[in-house]
């Protein structure tokens, strides 16, 4: 099974990336990169380029993810990203957000096939490397994920990864297994799942189902539990001070590099919080220590209420994320 790294846009950039990768990398074969907006101006904004330097990207297979909606401004990005040593890029045709939506991008990209069709035939034109999908199964229903198929199957994709959910149903309700084993039956290009494996019994339950299937995509997943693959493998450390030891050592790592990257403890304390967000599902008793770690305005503060959840608090076997 090849496993992958999925992006969350705000979340999975360099700094956690590197972190996960130190500390609980036992199996990822690629990296995804959060989503790059396309636009007329191209590749230049600051942020987007140390995300995709060569630096922040040490030992791993990185893989640049793009948003938009004109083919030929995506085929510049391509051409770039090819010149810069990439040699896969991935079309971001999923997100859910009304504000990448009423774009026509990301997940709005899948209520018009024609439009699809047309946008799709400009990426693979004159593309350099190879470029995969990530999708969903449609807007409002599942129904509309065989013509969405069709399309994709008239071009070269490398690869699609299907998050069988329409937009409608944003994170809700239960990935759609019936529209997956379509992809898998139906589809031209390689299949990798996306979707709702939070634990060892998770990723059990789906590749008794499709044992076919050889390549996961990992995203909340591995956020809730950095260390879910070592439990898929059955390498987990043995004993909860142990685990906690190497969580704490993680998190320590992840608020170093920001507070030397980013610029006040307000944009610190936000992106700890962030995580946490994902993280708390790990421990038992948690609420007290995470409703203190959401109200934290100093440093300080948010530090020693950390300190006092990972003394405090016992961790989950098995934990899984919770959508709250």
């Amino acid at each position: 099974m090849d496993f992958y790294f999925a992006p969350l846009e705000g979340i999975t950039g360099y700094i956690y990336r590197n972190a996960f990768h130190d500390f609980f990398d036992c199996g990822i074969c690629k990296y995804f990169l959060p989503f790059i907006a396309v636009n007329q101006n191209g590749l230049n904004k600051r942020r987007e380029l140390e995300d995709l330097s060569e630096e922040h990207n040490r030992g791993m297979r990185a893989v640049p993810q793009l948003l938009g909606n004109k083919g030929k401004e995506m085929a510049g990005y391509i051409r770039r990203l090819s010149q810069m040593g990439y040699g896969e890029v991935n079309i971001n045709i999923g997100c859910p957000y009304q504000t990448v939506v009423s774009k026509k991008k990301g997940a709005g990209l899948l209520a018009d096939t024609d439009y699809l069709s047309r946008f799709l035939e400009e990426v693979f034109e004159d593309a350099p490397i190879a470029v995969s999908i990530k999708t969903r199964i449609g807007m409002e229903s599942a129904e509309e994920f065989e013509e969405i198929l069709k399309v994709y199957n008239q071009y070269p994709v490398a690869e699609l990864i299907v998050h069988p959910r329409v937009r409608e149903d944003f994170y809700k309700n239960n990935p759609d297994l019936l529209a997956f084993s379509h992809a898998v039956k139906a589809g031209r290009a390689p299949i990798c799942y996306n979707g709702d494996i939070f634990t060892r019994k998770d990723y059990q339950t789906f590749t008794k189902a499709f044992p076919e299937t050889d390549r996961i995509m990992l995203g909340r997943g591995l956020l809730a539990n950095p260390g879910l693959l070592t439990e898929i493998f059955g390498q987990e450390l043995k004993t909860e001070a142990e685990k906690k030891e190497k969580l704490k050592a993680f998190h320590d790592r992840i608020y170093r590099d920001y507070g030397k990257a980013l610029y006040g403890e307000k944009n610190l304390l936000f992106k700890m919080k962030e995580l946490w967000n994902y993280m708390q599902f790990l421990f038992a008793e948690r609420e007290k220590y995470i409703k203190k770690i959401r109200k934290a305005n100093r440093a300080a503060e948010y530090e020693s209420t950390v300190e006092s959840l990972f003394y405090n608090c016992h961790m989950i076997p098995e934990a899984g994320f919770i959508a709250e």
